[in-house]
């Protein structure tokens, strides 16, 4: 018996990149766990949202947004400031696809 299922056989990635929703996809799931990472530090430090922003220099709202884990928007400058507070660094390589 034929299976007339294209995608049978084929990775999750696969089906992503021909529906052309891989990157979005990977974008999300970055940012899941940079938000995720970022909401442990402060919670380890015992912060608050507001104490953030401030040692950030910047509002609650913009503390909000690198909280979010769907707005893949945030700035490196956003990134550096919060891992400079969270006594932590920035590591990010591009590598084959």
């Amino acid at each position: 018996m034929k299976n007339n299922n294209a995608h049978v056989g084929s990775s999750f990635d696969d089906f992503l990149e021909e529906e052309n929703l891989l990157d979005e996809a990977n974008e999300i799931a970055i940012k899941r766990v940079i938000a995720w990472q970022i909401q442990q530090g402060i919670e380890s430090k015992q912060m608050t949202k507001t104490s953030v922003a401030e040692a950030m220099g910047t509002s609650r709202a913009a503390v909000d947004r690198l909280l979010d884990p769907k707005n893949t928007s945030i700035t490196l400058n956003t990134l550096g400031k919060a891992a400079s507070i969270l006594g932590k660094r920035i590591k990010i390589e591009l590598v084959e696809a």
